[in-house]
């Protein structure tokens, strides 16, 4: 199947609809929220917010994959990749909460313990005190949360994102050792002058409690199934203009224009004996060590006409000797036969490890006025390669797509193509690239 054969029908799709509604003018655009001020000025209050990222999506699957036992060398679905309920305010001069509550990767396959009901679960809840009244030098607090060390994509704010999906290979222990790359806490964070700090104390769950049997000891390092030590987190930023907002831990994908931001960011995280492999019979455990240097710049072009946004970092991920983890996104194949290769179903491939990474997006967002009331575009590319100890051949990802902007943030239609590494075996026992598989989709977010 050639490259246009795979992506033209979505691709149609996301143009004829930009030309439908450029055609038949959209309302004037509001942004409200719902909000509940406890005073006068608005400083004490209680916000709600609503977030639906829908998918329609086209994938090339891994080679032997099933779909309930079938082979299907594509496959297509329709998926709800994150749905959230926030609710958070400042209560008094110091006290905050935050809570999110939803689910996420809801497709035709979405089950647990074969029961497609019992999806939605708390993603955060966190109460915080702000020690100096009215200043964010120093914010104490604890709870379920995805305030960790590594990078501002660990921690993202999902209705801000500019390539559709984050780069989930930076949420380390995403669903082994937290809950959806969140983590029983307490931390200390804030703003001093044009620095932003946090720090955390965070308590991973044991690998037995996420819902899939834990690895055997092996040769290659997995998670740990004996003892219990805590994770030590660190994250420092450098405002270098605009200082972006603290009132959550969430830090945004693009701001599209509104702030001028520079940021130089590096962070770590650490827990020791947090995984163990065999040597020879000899049960070896292995310390865990990430840590990351990062820059990231979005800020308006020419009079606030264009907008760009960009990130790269690079990013040194230790799980312990030959750590290697396939994953893949709303899984759309649940099963491989004998065909099957090292990636494993659907669209799965090498998405963690111990090794090296680079990652990098660009973005620009086109005049606010290009379709008139219907909105602007946001075209965006990204990459990322990862050098893998346990991988003789390197992971090379490739994205590139669009956003139509309806109405920002609000109200977003997207499309977007990514090419994925096949790794196979070769006769000398490496795992190598064989091929590549591609994936493309359309999201329609709806945040409020």
């Amino acid at each position: 199947m050639t490259f246009f054969n795979r992506i033209v029908p979505l691709a149609l799709c996301f143009f004829a609809c930009i030309g439908a509604v450029a055609q038949e003018a959209l309302p004037e655009k509001t942004i409200t929220e719902l909000k509940y001020n406890l005073d006068s000025k608005g400083s004490r209050y209680i916000k709600a917010t609503i977030l639906n990222q829908t998918w329609l999506r086209w994938n090339e699957s891994n080679p032997g994959s099933l779909v309930n036992g079938e082979p299907q060398a594509t496959t297509v679905d329709i998926g709800m990749r994150r749905t959230r309920f926030q609710l958070y305010g400042q209560l008094t001069d110091h006290v905050f909460f935050y809570t999110q509550y939803g689910l996420n990767n809801f497709n035709f396959l979405a089950q647990n313990a074969g029961n497609r009901k019992i999806q939605a679960f708390f993603h955060d809840v966190v109460g915080e005190y702000r020690v100096f009244k009215g200043k964010d030098y120093l914010k104490v607090g604890g709870g379920l949360t995805v305030l960790n060390g590594l990078s501002r994509f660990s921690q993202p704010g999902v209705t801000s994102i500019m390539t559709t999906d984050v780069p989930v290979f930076l949420q380390v222990t995403v669903d082994q050792t937290d809950e959806f790359a969140r983590r029983l806490a307490v931390y200390g964070r804030g703003q001093l002058g044009r620095f932003d700090y946090r720090v955390a104390i965070s308590d991973p769950f044991p690998i037995q409690t996420n819902g899939v049997p834990p690895a055997p000891i092996g040769k290659d390092a997995t998670f740990t199934t004996y003892g219990h030590t805590r994770q030590f987190n660190a994250f420092f930023m450098y405002n270098l203009l605009d200082r972006e907002p603290n009132t959550t831990p969430y830090m945004a994908g693009t701001y599209l224009g509104d702030k001028k931001v520079l940021n130089i960011e590096a962070g770590v995280i650490y827990q020791s004996r947090a995984t163990w492999s065999l040597a020879n019979t000899d049960t070896v455990f292995h310390n865990m060590l990430h840590w990351s240097a990062a820059v990231y710049a979005d800020m308006p072009l020419k009079q606030n006409k264009y907008a760009v946004s960009t990130y790269a970092g690079y990013f040194f991920t230790d799980y312990g000797r030959g750590y290697i983890r396939n994953n893949g996104i709303m899984n759309p194949a649940n099963g491989v036969n004998g065909q099957g290769g090292f990636n494993g179903a659907g669209n799965a491939y090498p998405m963690f490890g111990t090794g090296n990474s680079i990652y990098a997006q660009l973005g620009l967002r086109l005049p606010d006025s290009m379709l008139g009331k219907a909105g602007t575009l946001m075209p965006y590319v990204s990459y990322r390669w990862s050098g893998y100890e346990k991988l003789a051949g390197a992971v090379n990802v490739y994205d590139a797509g669009v956003n139509w902007l309806l109405n920002r943030h609000q109200s977003k239609l997207s499309f977007n193509y990514q090419l994925r590494p096949v790794f196979t075996q070769n006769p000398a026992g490496e795992y190598i690239t064989a091929d590549n598989a591609s994936s493309a989709w359309l999201q329609y977010q709806v945040f409020f």
